[in-house]
């Protein structure tokens, strides 16, 4: 018997997060973790992001795999599916139990929840987010997404059936996650085409021995939803003015300019930060028993 946490989009640097850090890791630690594995978008930096893993590994054995902020810090191509660092899984399989395995990989995205938009339209709304003009991954993201699949499929493959799989990726592997905006908002529903791949979902929904498919990306929050013979878990953390608590601090300021709000007031918004983030690192990591 045991117990995987499962943590994605911390964005440390983002967060502040200093001594913050030590707190979600002695909760892990009193929450009887056995692995901790980051789902991803850690840090803007990949030395941030190896930092943490390495302080969490003092601790629980720790592994992690890329999401889109670390991969925009990545300059070899070779580093973005097969970086040479012991506690990077992509497409590797980490034994849990006799009986059950975590497989973890990266992801991509293919446009597949925004089929509304044309192919011009979506490459010139991808310009606006800062990650993408950063990454070069020397391919088109359908191709990227193809052989995502391709190599989950053959992972999976290789896996014996009568093993229980535990997954883990950062970007959404299924159209249930996604969140269509109307009226005045409907041009977030942009973003859509950003998120994720259905043919990465309908792949993993092939193996009956998938029970559980942690990712994160989205930064919004849903409840667990099963599909096919799997659960699935939407937990990010998120950017600091996403949360609840920053939420709860503007209350009576105004709680509809959060992220202005908590930056026109950051010692006191950073002071109400450490004394709840406890709170929110509840809300957001996945504990899974095996």
């Amino acid at each position: 018997m045991g117990r995987l946490a499962v943590i994605s989009d911390l964005h440390a640097d983002i967060n502040s997060f200093d001594e913050e850090l030590a707190l979600l890791r002695n909760y892990l630690l009193e929450e009887q973790v056995d692995h901790v594995h980051f789902a991803g978008d850690l840090a803007n930096h990949v030395s941030q992001a190896l930092t943490i893993v390495d302080f969490f590994t003092e601790k629980i054995p720790t592994t992690f795999h890329w999401g889109n902020h670390e991969m925009a810090d990545i300059h070899q191509p070779e580093d973005f599916e097969n970086f040479n660092y012991p506690a990077f899984l992509n497409f590797k399989t980490k034994d849990l139990s006799e009986d059950t395995l975590l497989l973890a990989f990266n992801g991509w995205y293919d446009y597949s929840f925004a089929p509304q938009l044309e192919t011009k339209e979506i490459q010139r709304k991808k310009q606006i987010y800062w990650y993408d003009r950063w990454i070069n991954r020397r391919k088109t993201d359908r191709q990227i997404t193809d052989d995502v699949c391709q190599r989950l499929t053959q992972a999976l493959k290789a896996i014996p059936s009568h093993k229980k799989i535990f997954v883990s990726t950062h970007f959404v592997p299924q159209s249930a996650f996604i969140v269509h905006f109307s009226n005045e908002y409907a041009r977030w529903n942009q973003l859509n085409a950003f998120l994720g791949s259905q043919q990465i979902g309908d792949a993993l929904a092939e193996f009956p021995n998938v029970k559980q498919v942690i990712f994160g990306h989205t930064h919004h929050r849903f409840d667990q939803k099963k599909i096919a013979s799997a659960y699935y878990h939407c937990r990010p953390i998120g950017y600091y003015y996403e949360w609840d608590l920053t939420y709860q601090f503007t209350q009576e300021k105004n709680p509809s300019q959060a992220r202005k709000v908590a930056r026109r007031n950051w010692q006191e918004f950073s002071d109400y930060k450490k004394q709840n983030i406890l709170t929110e690192f509840k809300k957001s990591v996945v504990l899974l028993d095996y």
